[in-house]
C-alpha cells in the first residue's frame, strides 16, 4: 500500500482569497480609472460579479471597450489599466484593503506546525506584493508567483506549477488556498488538492472538484494547520 503525501505546503490565490479585494477595491479603481481617461463605463457591483468570470483586468477592460466599439480597444485597454492598477496600489499602501476575519490565525497555525506558506496569483506584481507584505508579512511567503510571472492567466495551470517548482515539491505535497471556480480548475488541473473559501460572488459556483469548501477562515470548522492537513489527508486517501 503505497503511502500518503504529507502536507508540506499551502499556496493562496490573493484576490477574494486573502482579503474580499474585488467589490470595493478592484471595482472601484477600474471605474476611476474608466473616468480618468474619459470613458463613459462604470461597473456596478453586479455586473462587475458577472465580469469576474473572465480573468485578467486588462482582458475585462478591452472586452468592455470593443463591445462599445471604441478605436484602438487593445491599446486604451493597456493605459487604463496602468492607471487601475497605480490607482489600487495606492489603496493598498493606505491601508484600505483588509485580511479576510481569520486568514492570519491560520498563517500563525501553518507557521507553528512548519508548514511552507506561498502565493499564486495572475494579478500584477505591482499591486500584488505590497498586499500580500501587508496581509501576510514581508517575507513570510516562501514562494510569491504574479501574472508578471507567467503567460497564461486562471484557469490555466501555468502559475501553480511554477509555484511548485520554486517550491521544489510535488503536486501531492500542496494544498491550494481558491476563492473561485476559476482559480479551483486552475489548481486542479496542476494536480493540487483544494480548499475553496467562497465569498458574496463566489458562492454560488461550482466546486464539486474542491477537497472542501468553507464560507469563511473561522466558524465551527475553521482552518487551522491541523484542518489543513485533515483535508490533504483525506483527499489523498480516497
Amino acid at each position: 500500500m503505497c503511502e500518503r503525501p504529507s502536507l508540506r505546503a499551502v499556496i493562496f490565490d490573493v484576490d477574494g482569497t486573502l482579503a474580499d479585494t474585488e467589490r470595493d477595491g478592484h471595482r472601484p479603481a477600474f471605474n476611476d480609472a474608466f473616468a480618468m481617461h474619459g470613458i463613459d463605463v462604470t461597473w456596478d457591483p453586479e455586473q462587475y460579479g458577472r465580469l469576474l468570470q473572465m480573468t485578467g483586468g486588462r482582458r475585462r477592460i478591452a472586452a468592455e471597450l470593443h463591445r462599445l466599439g471604441y478605436a484602438e480597444a487593445e491599446r486604451r485597454a493597456a493605459e487604463i489599466h496602468a492607471t487601475k492598477t497605480a490607482l489600487f496600489r495606492d489603496r493598498i499602501l493606505a491601508g484600505e484593503v483588509l485580511p479576510r476575519v481569520g486568514l492570519r490565525s491560520l498563517l500563525s497555525s501553518l507557521a507553528d506546525t512548519g508548514i511552507t506558506i506561498a502565493v499564486a496569483t495572475t494579478g500584477r506584481r505591482a499591486w500584488v506584493e505590497p498586499l500580500v507584505d501587508q496581509l501576510i508579512g514581508h517575507g513570510v511567503a516562501d514562494a510569491v508567483l504574479t501574472g508578471d510571472d507567467v503567460e497564461q492567466l486562471k484557469p490555466d495551470p501555468e502559475v501553480y506549477l511554477k509555484a511548485l517548482d520554486r517550491l521544489g515539491i510535488a503536486a501531492e505535497q500542496a494544498l491550494a488556498v481558491e476563492d473561485s471556480s476559476v482559480g479551483l480548475r486552475a489548481a486542479v488541473a496542476a494536480g493540487i488538492a483544494t480548499v475553496v473559501v467562497t465569498n458574496d460572488y463566489t458562492r454560488a459556483q461550482d466546486f464539486a472538484a474542491a477537497a472542501a469548501v468553507r464560507a469563511g477562515y473561522g466558524g465551527p470548522q475553521s482552518l487551522t494547520a491541523a484542518m489543513c492537513q485533515r483535508i490533504h489527508r483525506q483527499w489523498w486517501g480516497r
